[in-house]
């Protein structure tokens, strides 16, 4: 009787612990962005050192400080195709996927979009964290999706290769 009470228990331990780490990934660690209007969709010109904003409704954002790359919005913005051919394209953008509960951001129908041509990446804000760049795409119906992604300086440092002259300084509360 006190093996089977002992394999008992640590089934529903292993359970109750695998259910929270299940919560934790998806639920726990993510929070709603409150709209920072000139800050939150902002593209970056061509040529230009610094982002300018965009205008945009129905802004909707999740972020997490537990990863730079956590963070996903959507909104809407009634600029052109030809009003976005001012901004610094972004050649094989991959949007990254968000909780299943976020609903207006579906990855795979952003990447779908990208690679029919019904939708531009472009380039939001460079190293907004360390080896971290915010891609913005535009729909042609005036969608839009927001995600982080790693720059080539971010894949260098999170795989441990050397990163180089070309990247940023690595602020020292990360090394």
């Amino acid at each position: 009787m006190t093996g089977k009470l002992l394999a008992l228990l640590l089934l529903v331990s292993a359970v109750l612990a695998g259910g929270g780490m299940y919560y934790m990934q998806v639920y726990g660690f993510y929070y709603d962005v409150v709209a920072q209007p000139g800050e939150d969709v902002v593209l970056l010109g061509t040529g230009a050192d610094a982002p300018e904003p965009i205008t945009y409704t129905a802004f909707q954002a999740i972020d997490a400080d537990s990863s730079p790359i956590r963070y996903r919005a959507c909104f809407e913005t009634d600029l052109t195709a030809a009003d976005l051919s001012a901004y610094q394209p972004v050649e094989n953008a991959e949007p990254l996927t968000a909780p299943g509960w976020f609903g207006c951001y579906d990855a795979v129908a952003i990447a779908e979009a990208l690679k029919s041509g019904q939708a531009q990446a472009f380039m939001g804000t460079k190293n907004i964290h360390f080896g971290v760049d915010r891609i913005v795409a535009v729909t042609k119906d005036g969608k839009g999706y927001v995600w982080h992604a790693l720059n080539n300086c971010g894949e260098k440092a999170y795989d441990g290769t050397v990163v180089g002259e070309e990247c940023p300084l690595r602020p020292a509360a990360a090394q």
